[in-house]
């Protein structure tokens, strides 16, 4: 197994188990505020990690740079959190991971000029179906409170907020090998997060006991879970893996990690698991599978 191999596994099991503490942070303070904590925190981490590399943005860089983290991560995250908040969650997550490889083959087409080959196609044919499948269970009870036209308005967000993230990951790759990892990771999670903080400042009812919610329990822990786990480690290993596999690649954690968060959801709060999940797991796991073949 290859170093980018085994650190796309790490990645989609990390990303795979962070729906949890999202929900749980997500239940006690603003979600918007909540994503903002976690980037900031996280960005000023890898800032102070990366040592005398946190100036080494070349100048030709740096517009981009400012553009694709307020797409990543300011965007993307501000429009599904408020998306999530809205819309059915298993129809949002439907919607979030089965347009990720769409998107990404998009952009990549538009921005790189990658080709769109029979086999990109079938795996995202196939993980979608997948993707179905594994939320089978979810989605029936979705459809079943569908009704409010906020839940339409709600999708949508989850949709644009996946296709900034996709746009921004594509035009990410370009500045990827003019510095170092750590650094572009470093900057775009805080500056991210400067704009997520700004947007909640702005839209949600942030005080003095929100803040303070942070350190309590069971706040503390998930985000100390999505600072170190989701950011830390699995951000940081997509901004490599982006640079080497480039973001159609790299993406495909899409369809590896809906599987992790069903199991973890299983094993930690007893979600139902039938038959159509386990049938899911198995179809995105090969799509996964067809498209990382060389």
């Amino acid at each position: 197994m290859s170093r980018n191999a085994f650190y796309f596994i790490m990645m989609c099991l990390v990303w795979g188990l962070t729906f949890l503490p999202v929900k749980i942070g997500s239940t006690h303070v603003p979600p918007v505020f909540f994503a903002a904590a976690r980037f900031v925190i996280a960005g000023a981490i890898m800032l102070i990690w990366a040592g005398r590399d946190v100036f080494a943005v070349p100048r030709a860089a740096r517009a981009r740079l400012l553009v694709t983290a307020l797409l990543v991560n300011t965007g993307n995250y501000a429009f599904l959190f408020w998306g999530l908040a809205h819309a059915p969650s298993g129809l949002a997550a439907i919607v979030n991971m089965a347009t990720i490889p769409i998107y990404t083959l998009i952009a990549s087409r538009l921005i790189e000029g990658q080709p769109i080959t029979g086999r990109r196609v079938a795996a995202i044919a196939l993980g979608m179906a997948g993707l179905c499948f594994l939320f089978a269970t979810r989605l029936s009870a979705g459809l079943g409170a569908f009704g409010n036209p906020l839940e339409l308005w709600g999708l949508a967000a989850v949709a644009f907020g996946t296709l900034l993230y996709c746009f921004g990951a594509v035009l990410s790759r370009r500045i990827a090998g003019t510095m170092p990892t750590l650094t572009l990771a470093g900057w775009q999670t805080a500056i991210g997060g400067a704009g997520l903080a700004a947007i909640s400042l702005a839209w949600e009812p942030v005080g003095l006991p929100q803040v303070q919610a942070l350190a309590q329990w069971p706040v503390w822990p998930a985000l100390a879970f999505l600072v170190i786990g989701g950011s830390l480690t699995g951000f940081t290993i997509y901004m490599r893996l982006l640079r080497d596999w480039g973001a159609f690649h790299a993406g495909l954690y899409a369809f590896v990690s809906p599987a992790i968060a069903v199991a973890a959801g299983v094993v930690v709060l007893g979600e139902p698991f039938g038959w159509p999940e386990a049938v899911g797991a198995v179809m995105m796991f090969a799509a996964a599978a067809i498209a990382l073949r060389r």
